[in-house]
């Protein structure tokens, strides 16, 4: 399935970025970024995947309960290794899932949304492009050039940038 194809060719050319900076560049608190670093985005996309992973048996995902480990977002080589574990674990059969979240600041109002595995990998995968074009902005910001100009732009911008 080309889902599954397209995440393995995101979390690459992630890789490569990461690759592309210094571990003092990878924690750096971005102007462009609002302060964030491309460790934080970078651990912000590992943990919803592992959301989901970890809630694929049980059928129940809860985006919201995830660990914001701070070891992903300082240790690009654990970054990077974590990528490659949850690329390898994706292929899984399609299932109903019950997506769990609070939607709101001042609620704690619990809403449940009946969803399905591959649904939910599409959301993370868009979420990983738009995470991407941040990291993108960050790497700007440091100067590192080199990554592909569909690194963070979503394929289906690239079929119409193509087509025009």
């Amino acid at each position: 399935m080309s889902l599954f194809s397209s995440i393995k060719d995101s979390f690459t050319q992630l890789t490569d970025a990461i690759d592309r900076v210094s571990t003092s560049e990878y924690v750096f608190p971005s102007a462009m970024l609002s302060g964030a670093t491309i460790g934080q985005h970078t651990r912000h996309i590992i943990e919803l995947y592992q959301c989901l992973l970890n809630g694929y048996e049980a059928g129940a995902v809860c985006y919201d309960h995830r660990k914001r480990d701070v070891l992903i977002e300082t240790d690009k080589e654990l970054a990077k290794k974590l990528l490659v574990n949850i690329a390898a674990q994706t292929n899984l059969p399609n299932k109903e899932l019950q997506l769990t979240a609070v939607y709101g600041d001042s609620t704690a109002e619990q809403l449940v949304v009946s969803t399905n595995y591959y649904r939910e990998l599409a959301y993370n995968l868009e979420h990983t492009i738009h995470h991407m074009a941040l990291i993108k902005a960050g790497l700007k910001e440091l100067n590192k050039a080199g990554v592909s100009e569909t690194f963070g732009v979503a394929s289906s911008t690239t079929r119409h940038r193509n087509q025009s």
